[in-house]
């Protein structure tokens, strides 16, 4: 695991914390489609520093402690623009996103700033409280950036790299993402959606609700 002195046409970036368990798979299923993996660690106490594969396509950025993962994805955005990769895919850790789907999104973004998953053409293996909480904050996105926020929680997306500066998040917290739309509203870029599958499983969020919720609400009315 290195800083790779070229450039990189496709970087993915995969914040993690605690998912050493899950590692492995993602980072190696990921590497099939980017040029580099830009696994980022949010302060981890688990044994992940053995799950990383060891490949010259993957650079370990970490922090000294858990900061949240807007944090975390400011730290990928950073180094896949110093890389002076031309696309930047987001994905999580925890094996709810297929990198089978990269293709989908990237393939957008001949039209679209950023290209985001959309899973809600397939609810049966959603949450019943996870439908109606990205169908409230999609609402309210669509309203505050005056273009349609389909799929506002998910993490699964396509940018590219040239827009990154101009809507690196200051939230630390999953608000981030929702102030990274935001953000780019602001500037008037694109947002586009490519349907992904739905995928839960037996994973525990690490989603903090009240947190997350105080600085969602703090985005909208800021």
């Amino acid at each position: 695991m290195n800083n790779l002195g070229k450039i990189n046409k496709v970087a993915a970036v995969i914040p993690f914390y605690n998912e050493s368990a899950n590692l492995n798979k993602i980072i190696t299923k990921t590497l099939d489609y980017v040029d580099v993996v830009i696994a980022v660690d949010d302060g981890s106490t688990d044994d992940y520093k053995s799950q990383i594969p060891s490949s010259q396509n993957i650079i370990l950025v970490s922090s000294s402690k858990n900061l949240g993962k807007g944090h975390a994805l400011n730290l990928g955005f950073k180094k896949s623009i110093e890389i002076e990769s031309d696309i930047t895919i987001t994905l999580d850790s925890d094996l709810q996103h297929n990198p089978n789907s990269i293709p989908d999104l990237t393939e957008k973004l001949n039209k679209f700033d950023i290209v985001v998953g959309n899973r809600l053409n397939n609810l049966s293996t959603m949450p019943v409280h996870r439908i109606l909480s990205n169908k409230l904050t999609s609402l309210l996105l669509s309203l505050k950036a005056h273009q349609k926020i389909i799929d506002s929680q998910c993490g699964f997306r396509a940018y590219k790299t040239s827009i990154l500066e101009n809507i690196l998040p200051s939230s630390n917290g999953f608000e981030a993402e929702s102030e990274i739309l935001l953000n780019a509203s602001k500037n008037t870029y694109k947002i586009g959606f490519a349907d992904i599958p739905t995928i839960y499983g037996t994973e525990k969020s690490k989603m903090k609700n009240i947190q997350t919720i105080k600085g969602f609400l703090k985005i909208i009315f800021s």
